[in-house]
């Protein structure tokens, strides 16, 4: 690593403000800069995309306030004094997935998460899209995992009862020039990186696909093996298939600190007391690298992406039924896959997201310029699309490393100590592969100093909530008959009843707050976004926990939906 040649081109472009340092195996870069963008571009110009060499930011930025991480009202000692074998940090997708993998084993598994819900951040905030790696080289780990992921997701889904559609993606090209280049770049990524199922298509195979992508296309790539997934719903899923194996899921339980010695995590402070674990695993995602630090192991830097995604109405999927977009050859975002349009297992549209820098972890307020730049890039991929359609937005934020590529190894100072970070897409793609590799990483930590059996009781098979809407008549008639709750529509929109409801509240991890059962059953996911069905399934939340209407949250304890009786 030429640490010389990195300085002499921040100095070219930062006039002497910042400074790199090699310092045990890591980049360190030191200065002060105005601007957080300025940040960004001075880590990056240091970096080498997928080096296991990675740029630590230490500049101080005028602009990027440091703001405390959100910490959960509730105070107690549940956790006091726990020994669990591994303790995972982290609720989303690579949290999950992982302490699913482990429950194979006997062995005491804790997952601790700060939200008050599972896959509430860039977990349950991304388009769901299964990707084909048609856009990774050979060399990265994302490249490494992510056929071994897309392989798995038949067999994963079925087995948690997670609905999962291959459709098919479709980068289009306006351009007829550029034809034999990119029917090189398609024989490459196919022949040398691995990516079978990649072809070129004509304009006319195309319009056979999707008839109402642009007239413009002058042809396109083709992977059939994409495919799209409710990410919540598998994060979910994932977890509720552990905790029936015997894992325990705490949730707002945030980490504080933890107290190292000799190369050791002895224990981690949580708002929820002191827990003391044999091995952590960091899937904190945009804290992973706060995690590092205080386990005494930080030798990376998270800078924090936002990314904005539209939904549409239900009559707008008919409109297209795969994923697609447009690729255009101008300056962009070059870390950014520049978002599309998907149509989602639950037939919506789903179009985006962006790529926009920031230094705020948890800020997933929406901007309108996102939304109008992603619909002005994508109304050429699809001329019919149209805002008037969109039902609501949401943004994520995720959180790549300065390299752009994953964290999957042991800790470098901390021996008791894995980390999952820099996940970023295709995230949940490669989430299922990941997973194994974490385990037999865990695993062989664990048998330094126990016998480590597999557990006799483990099932693979998770059944989700019946649903109804996708039922013959018959088969409805016959639950109806069994349970009359099923009969009573709570959400018309997407004909969820209270027995759905009902079960949602029995699952392994139950959520009694509004958007809890949204996430798992759908009530307030259509057309009107609950403005019929909230206030019922409220209801029925209160007289399932029997408490007063005004005590049910939306989402945490600090998310109020009633103060109280107006009459």
């Amino acid at each position: 690593m030429n640490i010389s040649r990195i300085n002499k081109k921040l100095n070219a472009r930062f006039n002497g403000n910042v400074h790199a340092t090699l310092s045990d195996g890591s980049i360190v870069l030191t200065g002060r800069l105005n601007k957080w963008s300025d940040v960004v571009s001075a880590c990056q110009l240091a970096a080498t995309k997928y080096s296991t060499t990675h740029v630590v930011n230490d500049i101080v930025c005028d602009e990027a306030k440091d703001k405390p991480m959100r910490v959960p009202s509730l105070k107690d000692d549940a956790l006091e004094g726990r020994h669990p074998d591994v303790l995972i940090i982290g609720g989303g997708i690579s949290g999950v997935s992982i302490a699913r993998e482990l429950s194979k084993w006997d062995i005491d598994i804790l997952l601790v998460e700060k939200e008050a819900d599972l896959a509430l951040q860039a977990s349950g905030r991304n388009d769901g899209e299964v990707h084909p790696g048609v856009d990774l080289s050979k060399g990265s780990k994302k490249h490494y995992y992510i056929r071994k992921g897309n392989e798995m997701y038949g067999k994963v889904c079925e087995e948690l009862d997670v609905p999962f559609k291959r459709v098919g993606q479709y980068v289009g090209f306006m351009d007829s020039y550029l034809k034999p280049f990119v029917a090189l770049y398609c024989l490459y990524r196919k022949y040398h990186d691995g990516i079978s199922d990649t072809k070129l298509i004509s304009s006319e195979e195309l319009k056979k696909h999707e008839s109402n992508l642009s007239g413009d296309f002058k042809f396109a790539i083709s992977n059939p093996s994409s495919g799209c997934v409710c990410p919540y719903g598998l994060t979910i899923a994932y977890a509720e298939n552990a905790v029936a194996n015997g894992a325990e899921v705490a949730l707002n339980t945030a980490v504080l600190s933890m107290d190292v010695e000799n190369g050791e995590i002895k224990s981690v402070l949580t708002n929820r007391g002191r827990i003391y674990p044999t091995v952590v695993i960091n899937a904190a995602g945009v804290f992973a690298e706060e995690i590092a630090r205080m386990a005494g192991d930080r030798f990376f830097s998270i800078h924090p992406r936002r990314g904005t995604n539209s939904i549409l109405d239900k009559k707008a999927g008919a409109f297209m039924h795969s994923i697609a977009s447009i690729k255009e050859f101008k300056k962009t975002n070059t870390h950014s896959k520049g978002g599309g349009i998907l149509n989602t297992v639950h037939e919506n549209l789903l179009v985006g997201p962006d790529a926009v820098e920031t230094f705020e972890k948890e800020n997933t307020e929406t901007n309108p310029e996102s939304i109008k730049a992603v619909f002005a890039k994508q109304k050429k991929t699809m001329p019919g699309l149209s805002e008037r359609d969109i039902i609501t937005y949401f943004t994520g934020v995720r959180a790549p490393t300065f390299e752009e590529d994953f964290i999957i190894e042991n800790g470098r100072k901390t021996n008791n100590l894995i980390h999952c970070a820099g996940i970023q897409s295709p995230g949940l793609t490669t989430a299922p592969a990941v997973a194994l590799d974490i385990e037999k990483m865990a695993v062989a930590k664990l048998e330094r100093t126990k016998a480590v059996m597999p557990n006799k009781n483990y099932s693979p098979i998770r059944h989700g909530v019946p649903v109804l809407n996708e039922m013959s008549d018959e088969e409805r008639s016959k639950l109806i008959k069994e349970n009359p709750d099923y009969g009573v529509i709570v959400c018309r929109c997407e004909e969820i009843s209270k027995g759905e409801i009902l079960d949602a509240l029995n699952s392994p991890i139950c959520v009694p707050t509004v958007d809890g059962i949204k996430k798992r059953i759908r009530p307030g996911m259509g057309r009107c976004q609950g403005g019929f069905c909230s206030p019922l399934v409220s209801q029925i939340i209160a007289d399932y926990l029997g408490v007063d209407i005004s005590e049910v949250k939306k989402s945490s304890e600090e998310s109020v939906v009633t103060f109280g009786r107006t009459k």
